[in-house]
């Protein structure tokens, strides 16, 4: 019997497939369980229109994320913070303090799409690396002043 699996089935199938099993398996387990339902013509256009809306969905992400990117990369962040001798700040910019300077430019970035390996510890342009979407990533200059 074709039946078409609503959730992971550890062993027989995924989420979405189209498989083959057992008629007393579909019937006695399968079914009643909520786990798959019979593969029927409607339910295989049904499972077709749902993919093709996913893989929209995930497109329109796609070119969100890279128009996002475009901005932010001719973008410079400027933040300010206490400096001593050197340029060495008391502290560090953390992610954080950009993504909170981002927001009050009116741009919503969530601080763990904003990849860096250490805070920042001095003053200048410093470049960092921005992970909006798993195929779109930029880099965003933040320029970090002396407060007075």
């Amino acid at each position: 019997m074709k039946v078409i699996f609503l959730k992971d089935v550890k062993g027989q199938g995924k989420k979405g497939e189209i498989k083959n099993v057992s008629e007393g398996y579909a019937h006695n387990f399968l079914i009643p369980q909520g786990l798959a339902q019979p593969a029927t013509e409607g339910a295989v256009k049904t499972l077709d229109n749902q993919k093709k809306a996913e893989e929209r969905r995930k497109e329109q992400e796609k070119q969100d994320a890279q128009a996002l990117a475009a901005k932010l990369s001719e973008l410079t962040v400027q933040l300010r913070a206490k400096a001593g001798e050197g340029g060495r700040l008391f502290g560090a910019i953390t992610n954080k303090q950009v993504a909170d300077e981002l927001e009050k430019m009116k741009i919503k970035l969530d601080k763990r799409k904003i990849v860096m390996d250490e805070p920042i510890r001095t003053l200048g342009v410093t470049k960092v690396h921005v992970k909006l979407h798993p195929e779109v990533s930029t880099t965003l200059s933040v320029h970090v002043t002396e407060e007075k």
